[in-house]
């Protein structure tokens, strides 16, 4: 069995270049205070060695992990199930390698795992985060907050000040907007008792959801608003609810696909055509699903992988702001400044299909 090359060491970088242990941790660790021709000789040698950097020793030069802690306020079981947050990730995690750094994914399944994220974001592994899926209260904003670490929110802020807060940066999509176009839709067809099912109401997008339903049906039977949970079997629960309660509905805007996707299964079940009977509109136009029921969904559409990508993208302004160096390929919405108030939201469009 042929003998291992021993691996390339910092000091024979440093031997090789000619120049001090100390300068070469520098150079190789992206420290500061070295001159030019000096780093142009360690980088012969590091290429020449192949030699590879200790991540912890960097971090020592540097203090930077290169690392953002990913928080979803969800359980896995949904996190893991739902292909939103498979395509928000898919966009953060693109943002996050093309500048070089590493995503950590953290999940609440309850309230006792609150304590063990505050510890780790307090713990100086990473150097900033993004938070999302909040429901109100949540801890999330003020922990980081209270341990000084650079975050971007996921969703519109719906805690107390959150509105003044001239330091709180945020990604949304126009839910209110979106909402009033798909509701708008339904009424131009002709029907007359539109129903919703909205999402949990200690969020602020199922809020402004809710809210745009009512800008197009101001005067709107509260009998025909029934409260999901973003799930498939939490839509169908809401349609059920809302078949019993008013049997003559023609037409339903649910608040998310995966919500729309269990309406229609139970009114399939209740004999109901869609959309003879009852025209159906979702929210998300996620790519899993919209396309792929039964009959094909009428939804608005948000990009929710470039909704992932600007919350990260802003999060690597902030931390260059602060005297981060996320690396040259980090992009940025244009026209955003480091600092003050700050919030992207993008826009939304109602998708035709055949279920409305």
């Amino acid at each position: 069995m042929p003998e291992q090359t021993p691996r390339p060491t910092l000091e024979s970088v440093a031997e090789l270049a000619g120049v001090s242990r100390a300068t070469a941790s520098r150079v190789v660790n992206g420290g500061e205070g070295v001159r030019e021709a000096l780093q142009d000789k360690v980088r012969r040698a590091v290429e020449e060695l192949g030699y590879v950097p200790n991540p912890a020793a960097r971090t020592l030069v540097t203090r930077h992990n290169r690392a953002v802690a990913v928080v979803v306020a969800e359980p896995g079981s949904r996190l893991f199930s739902d292909p939103f947050f498979a395509q928000q990730l898919r966009g953060i995690g693109r943002e996050l390698a093309a500048a070089d750094h590493q995503m950590v994914l953290m999940m609440v399944d309850d309230h006792h795992d609150y304590e063990r994220v505050g510890r780790y974001l307090a713990g100086g592994h990473v150097d900033g985060a993004l938070l999302f899926s909040l429901h109100q209260p949540d801890p999330l904003p003020g922990m980081a907050r209270k341990v000084g670490l650079p975050f971007v929110v996921g969703g519109r802020p719906g805690w107390a000040g959150a509105e003044t807060d001239r330091d709180l940066v945020y990604v949304d999509s126009d839910n209110r907007g979106g909402a009033r176009l798909a509701v708008g839709h339904l009424r131009a067809l002709g029907r007359t008792a539109i129903a919703t099912v909205t999402g949990p109401l200690d969020q602020t997008s199922s809020l402004d959801r809710l809210d745009g339903y009512r800008d197009v049906l101001p005067d709107g039977d509260p009998a025909l608003i029934a409260e999901g949970d973003f799930t498939p079997d939490g839509g169908g629960r809401a349609m059920a609810e809302l078949l019993a309660r008013r049997p003559d509905l023609d037409a339903v805007f649910a608040a998310s696909d995966a919500m729309a996707s269990g309406a229609l299964r139970v009114l399939r079940e209740a004999g109901r055509r869609v959309p003879e009977d009852v025209a159906v509109v979702g929210f998300d136009d996620v790519e899993s699903i919209a396309a792929w029921t039964e009959p094909p969904l009428t939804t608005v559409r948000q990009d929710i992988e470039e909704m992932g990508r600007l919350m990260a993208g802003l999060l690597l302004r902030r931390l260059v702001a602060a005297g981060a160096r996320p690396g040259p390929a980090a992009g940025f919405p244009p026209g955003l400044r480091p600092g003050g108030p700050t919030s992207v939201i993008t826009p939304t469009r109602l998708i035709l299909r055949a279920s409305a």
